[in-house]
């Protein structure tokens, strides 16, 4: 049963947690399992913390059936901050790092490379919008390495197929998709992704990466505290890593194993997207979906309606209704319901018939 003065939240992120895992939580946070402290209070080389990580690090592994070829590491300074690790450890001196533009995030993650390196384009839907995910796109063998961006929250496209394994490192950047259904990691030499969208609270960044990829890193003039080498025989904790955001993303990780792992998570995902994009496709032109129908994302659904307007008088209302965080990002406006694997499909459902309700009364 959901607690009567919470909110239905569409908000891009930090976002959405389940509630069974917030009251365990709530539960646990003056002391924690008959240790007299939080988790927050707790040394970070101590075995509680130890023990902490390591579940959350094995319940990882079981859901992506990730084996001992990848290291698992649990990062600070979100997905920006690999933007600029990536490149400083894995672009020799010469080489280029080819990025696949697909949206903001995309583009910012070659911005940063550029600052320390060359870079090229491999394939960008810009000039499209950002409606869509590149269809043509390509590899050199002496790029470094490729990168993607799987979802696109500003503008509501995703991968829908990833890309299978390429001639050279594939890296994808999965910060507002991963573990909301499965995928091959075999096929990538390294994902990464913030945490605060589907998997639990702003702090830790999930980072997983080929043991023999990180084996051929470039060390020379790259501070310490940049070297995914130093994290690795560190275990994650060469610095004080962000305990109580790795407790509660094991807690989340615990519970997608309760809902089915991410066959099951995957089945209310798209059950939840087709209940929204079923409430656009259908309102005549009323609701305006941004993102092409062949690229539309299932964790950002984000619409227009006629005019400004409306779109704001459409956003006073809903927030009145109890449905908050529908604005779409400021950089292109409009609205976007964000969807994350927490968010209930009776949420999505009640969305839809207030997006119904709505354009009969206007």
């Amino acid at each position: 049963m959901s607690h009567p003065a919470r909110v239905d939240n569409f908000g891009a992120g930090p976002a959405v947690l389940p509630e069974s895992v917030l009251l365990e939580v709530q539960e646990e946070l003056l002391n924690y399992r008959q240790s007299g402290m939080s988790v927050m209070e707790m040394s970070h080389r101590g075995k509680a913390y130890e023990e902490i990580q390591e579940e959350a690090e094995a319940r990882l592994r079981r859901l992506l059936q990730v084996s001992d070829e990848y290291e698992v590491l649990f990062l600070q300074g979100g997905a920006s901050l690999q933007f600029a690790m990536l490149p400083l450890n894995f672009r020799g001196e010469g080489s280029e790092a080819a990025y696949v533009l697909s949206g903001s995030w995309a583009n910012k993650a070659m911005q940063e490379a550029e600052t320390t390196g060359r870079v090229r384009i491999a394939g960008s839907s810009k000039e499209q919008g950002f409606r869509s995910i590149p269809t043509q796109w390509n590899t050199k063998e002496s790029d470094a390495y490729v990168h993607i961006t799987t979802n696109n929250t500003i503008y509501g496209t995703q991968w829908r197929q990833l890309p299978e394994k390429q001639s050279v490192p594939l890296v994808a950047d999965m910060s507002s998709d991963m573990l909301s259904r499965p995928f091959a990691m075999t096929n990538f030499d390294m994902v990464y992704g913030g945490a605060q969208k589907n998997l639990g609270p702003a702090g830790v960044t999930l980072v997983l990466l080929r043991r023999e990829w990180v084996q051929q890193a470039v060390m020379e003039e790259v501070p310490k505290v940049m070297r995914y080498a130093t994290h690795i025989s560190g275990k994650s904790r060469y610095n004080t890593p962000p305990v109580f955001s790795v407790y509660v993303l094991g807690k989340v990780l615990k519970w997608l194993e309760s809902m089915g792992g991410l066959r099951g998570i995957e089945q209310l995902n798209e059950d939840k997207a087709g209940t929204l994009y079923t409430a656009i496709d259908k309102s005549e032109g009323f609701y305006r979906g941004y993102a092409q129908a062949s690229s539309r994302s299932r964790m950002n659904v984000t619409f227009n309606l006629a005019s400004d307007e409306l779109e704001q008088k459409f956003l006073r209302e809903a927030a009145e209704s109890g449905f908050v965080g529908l604005s779409g990002h400021r950089s292109v406006g409009g609205c976007r319901a964000s969807i994350y694997n927490a968010l209930s499909l009776e949420a999505c459902s009640r969305l839809a018939e207030f997006m119904q309700t709505f354009r009969k009364n206007n």
